[in-house]
């Protein structure tokens, strides 16, 4: 009994669930929450179990999101697999955009720190140096 409630979805979390479905003035029992909580588990771990055999088939040790896609289609649940889809995309151009972002600003970062660092080797190569022969003449500058 233990390791199927460590298994389930966090009771609470399937509560606000059914409450954003429902008008607000409608109750929900606990029997009804912990139903909904066996349920989902249930078909989360159908679904999952789904994509796995598929990965052992080919080889692979991770699960990932266009597996689960390909679960929900292949068990009947289309709708629920285009919806995905459709999550997984927008979620994937997010990432890269947080990437790209992290990119530039980590780019810009030491831009601006190579520009206020200044070596000592800047400094001197940075300066004429006339040199004077003998005698009090002046001679070509050197850098």
């Amino acid at each position: 009994m233990s390791d199927e409630i460590e298994l389930s979805l966090p009771i609470a979390n399937v509560g606000r669930m059914m409450k954003k479905i429902l008008p607000p003035s409608a109750k929900i029992s606990r029997e009804a929450k912990e139903r909904m909580q066996q349920c989902a588990s249930e078909f989360i771990c159908f679904v999952t179990g789904e994509a796995a055999h598929r990965c052992q088939k080919e080889n692979r040790k991770t699960v990932n999101g266009d597996d689960i896609c390909w679960a929900l289609s292949s068990l009947g649940f289309d709708n629920y697999s285009e919806a995905m889809l459709r999550y997984l995309e927008n979620f994937r151009e997010f990432e890269r955009e947080r990437a790209n972002q992290n990119n530039y600003k980590a780019n810009n970062n030491c831009i601006e720190e190579k520009d206020e660092e200044t070596s000592y080797e800047d400094i001197t190569t940075s300066f004429d140096f006339g040199i004077l022969e003998r005698g009090g003449a002046s001679s070509a500058k050197h850098s």
